[in-house]
């Protein structure tokens, strides 16, 4: 992985935490939310400080580690959100587009364990 893709994954994933982390600030406060809320935050701001940590990792074991368990909290973060999507309607649009990039980097994630597990 170039310095550059390295770069654009961790930014990835920290602009897509700070948007799960505004759109829960403004879902209704009912207690189903609140549960929905304190997992999904917390899931979606483990995929870029799992990513930091597998990019500090001494061996490329590490990183592999590292970057698989990114993937699984980002599949995770995909779940929570697909749940809130469901039950908050008129965040719908908005959740839908978090969706979106959830799922690109799901993807992206996969293809850098496939790729790191290879060599």
């Amino acid at each position: 992985m170039t310095y550059e893709e390295k770069s654009e994954i961790a930014r990835r994933t920290y602009d897509f935490a700070v948007k799960v982390i505004k759109i829960t600030a403004r879902l209704p406060k009912t207690p189903a939310n609140l549960i929905l809320i304190k997992q999904v935050i917390r899931s979606a701001t483990s995929i870029g400080a799992n990513i930091e940590e597998a990019l500090g990792g001494y061996t490329k074991n590490d990183f592999t580690y590292g970057m698989n368990i990114a993937k699984k909290e980002a599949r995770e973060t995909r779940y929570w959100l697909r749940m809130i999507h469901d039950t908050n309607a008129i965040f719908r649009q908005e959740l839908t587009v978090l969706l979106q990039e959830c799922k690109e980097l799901i993807n992206i994630l996969t293809k850098i364990v496939k790729t790191s597990s290879k060599k």
